[in-house]
């Protein structure tokens, strides 16, 4: 299915981007054609573009030419009008991929030191005060609550020297067992990873991701390397290779599942995380069966743990497990269930800002998916007040940019205004 769905995608594209262009919502074009909403929704995502019959009907109401969505080879040669429209429109279209996935934060210097931190390189010459091993798990647990509480730009400061530290304290002969060492080495590229990855960079992400599985399995902690797994799955998935990470996590997950209640915290937090990769990873490829699979097994590791705090050294509870349920349900198109999941979390308290942001932005894409425009910018808003930051990263902005697309009315002029805070004006 999920093979299916990668050679689907382009179609899905190509959609979405002609549709993006008229200004018209999903709802609206659906409503034309005589289908759901959601239907729409899953052809953009390329599902269902095997169907030729509905591809020539969306290609008939968007006026997108048959050879563009691979249903007939094109008849004629271009001439040089053509070339120069289709010039001006892939312009346009690179001007706008450009635009949204620009990241504003951490500053540019900041981002070459992250990607610098990964490159291969000499050993640094000694250092005259080495950190000791509680500085540095100090410094590690920093970099994490930086993450949780969305400060990216301070996170993006501190990682490359921690890093580097990390690498030497690694090398030196006389530090703490190399297991510990590289156990925190590894995380920090765990969590180096999941910032890449907030800012669109999935290029170095997959460096990062390397680097944490290497330092994984040379700590021999079964934990950090099933954390390190956790991202790997993470990059796949946003990569597109969806099948790929269920099989991932899956694989892993039957050599850790079982005996709960003589597993640490650390653990099963690990596990639990590493299981909620697995439902972002189905949901994103419609595979439903597996989005249950792993949502009830993430619910059973949740009934031992609840580390639900920023401090914390991994984030799982059972509150994070009902996030993860709302955004598999919008990523399948179920919106009425998203919200009916998500109502009950709107009034709790969240301790971790970047899940309370995460919360109201999949809220904000449900009612988007609906055609609830003011809904959704709303709870657009209620995330920046979560967490400023993660809702300027490209994910984020692109749905800004596309609910802005289609309130071809203006009838929101504050959502207008804030498209162009945002840098992405319709």
């Amino acid at each position: 299915m999920a093979d299916g769905q990668d050679q689907g995608r382009p179609l899905g594209e190509v959609i979405r981007r002609a549709r993006v262009l008229q200004q018209r919502s999903q709802a609206d074009v659906a409503a034309s054609l005589g289908y759901h909403q959601s239907k729409l929704s899953r052809l953009e995502n390329g599902h269902g573009t095997e169907d030729t019959r509905v591809l020539r009907a969306v290609a008939a109401e968007l006026a997108v030419p048959l050879h563009h969505l691979g249903l007939a080879p094109p008849t004629t040669p271009p001439t040089a009008d053509h070339e120069a429209e289709d010039m001006r429109r892939r312009t346009f279209l690179a001007g706008s991929a450009a635009s949204l996935a620009a990241p504003s934060a951490p500053p540019a210097q900041h981002h070459r030191e992250l990607v610098r931190a990964l490159l291969p390189g000499l050993p640094s010459a000694p250092s005259d005060h080495v950190p000791s091993l509680p500085q540095l798990s100090a410094r590690v647990s920093t970099a994490r609550r930086l993450f949780c509480t969305c400060d990216y730009a301070e996170l993006g400061r501190i990682l490359p020297p921690l890093i580097d530290d990390l690498r030497q304290a690694a090398r030196a002969a006389d530090s703490a067992p190399a297991g510990t060492v590289t156990g925190l080495l590894a995380t920090a590229y765990q969590t180096l990873t999941g910032l890449l990855l907030k800012l669109g960079d999935g290029g170095s992400a997959w460096m990062a991701v390397g680097r944490a599985m290497a330092e994984g399995e040379r700590s021999g902690d079964p934990v950090v390397l099933a954390s390190s797994v956790r991202v790997q799955a993470h990059a796949l998935a946003r990569g597109k290779h969806s099948s790929h990470a269920i099989a991932l996590v899956r694989h892993t997950a039957d050599q850790m599942t079982g005996a709960y209640d003589r597993r640490s915290p650390r653990y099963l937090a690990a596990l639990g995380l590493m299981l909620l990769r697995g439902v972002t990873a189905a949901s994103g490829a419609g595979d439903r069966a597996a989005t249950q699979e792993f949502l009830g097994e993430a619910s059973e590791v949740a009934r031992h743990v609840a580390l639900d705090r920023p401090d914390a050294w991994a984030n799982f509870s059972p509150t994070n497990v009902q996030l993860h349920a709302v955004s598999a349900a919008v990523a399948l198109g179920d919106t009425g269930v998203a919200l009916e999941t998500a109502q009950p979390l709107m009034g709790r308290r969240i301790p971790v800002p970047e899940r309370r942001s995460a919360l109201w932005v999949e809220a904000a894409r449900a009612y988007s998916q609906q055609g609830r425009l003011a809904d959704g910018y709303r709870a657009v808003r209620i995330a920046e007040s979560c967490a400023a930051q993660d809702i300027r990263r490209p994910a984020v902005r692109e749905l800004v940019a596309d609910m802005a697309a289609r309130d071809r009315r203006r009838a929101l002029p504050e959502l207008h205004h804030f498209s162009r805070q945002l840098g992405v004006p319709a």
